[in-house]
């Protein structure tokens, strides 16, 4: 039986990918994208709802479907403050999930990052871990956690001193044993969120950096 998707976070690095692979996917029959501006794109699995994530009552009853991506993040920086960026990376992806768990959707799938902790003193990697942590207290049948490693080329807004890390970073993982360093493309962690889902093991699972690759590709041999 052919899926709904249902996609938070779509404009991203990492969202935008995941919709082009799932529009592609003869898996799933209907898209759901949730976003806050358009994607600008036109597909006929596509249904496109533009949303004030600050009025979930608005929009809360067209959160149904088979499977919840969640690819929702920014940077300090492009938030302009830690209330604003801790509204997006938190509160909107757990208000979603609590929404798609009331509305019986039965997966979820969540875009987290290598490092997260809630007892973190990394303010990013401390609200990632409060996530994860509240995430697995709704009742879905399925919930996969994806943590990938520094993402790579892709981003709009990468820094200087993020480039200078992605270099050092590929360098490091030429080193035999240190692979799973490597910097992961945003398409990458997309077909591991899609694999996952179709993993048929129900319950909670996590997948840190090396096996965020071996998830993306099951096939590939060491």
């Amino acid at each position: 039986m052919k899926k709904t998707a249902i996609v938070i976070g779509a404009t991203g690095l990492v969202g935008s990918k995941l919709v082009g692979l799932l529009l592609a996917d003869s898996r799933f029959e209907n898209v759901k994208v949730f976003v806050r501006r358009s994607t600008g794109l036109h597909n006929d699995k596509l249904e496109e709802h533009v949303v004030n994530f600050d009025e979930p009552d608005t929009w809360k009853k067209l959160v149904k479907g088979d499977v919840l991506y969640s690819a929702m993040g920014t940077t300090l920086k492009a938030a302009g403050g830690k209330d604003a960026q801790y509204k997006v990376d938190y509160t909107y992806q757990y208000q979603t999930a609590k929404i798609a768990a009331a509305n019986n959707v039965q997966t979820y799938v969540l875009v987290s990052a290598a490092g997260s902790n809630p007892s973190s003193k990394i303010f990013y990697s401390r609200i990632k871990g409060e996530l994860e942590c509240e995430i697995k207290k709704l009742p879905f049948e399925k919930i996969d956690i994806i943590r990938p490693g520094m993402l790579g080329s892709g981003r709009k807004d990468i820094r200087t001193g993020e480039q200078l890390g992605i270099g050092v970073m590929k360098a490091i993982s030429l080193i035999p044993g240190l692979a799973s360093l490597k910097p992961i493309e945003g398409k990458e962690v997309a077909q591991a969120m899609i694999n996952a889902t179709f993993k048929r093991d129900l319950g909670i699972h996590s997948y840190t950096m090396g096996a965020v690759f071996k998830l993306a590709y099951p096939n590939l041999k060491n």
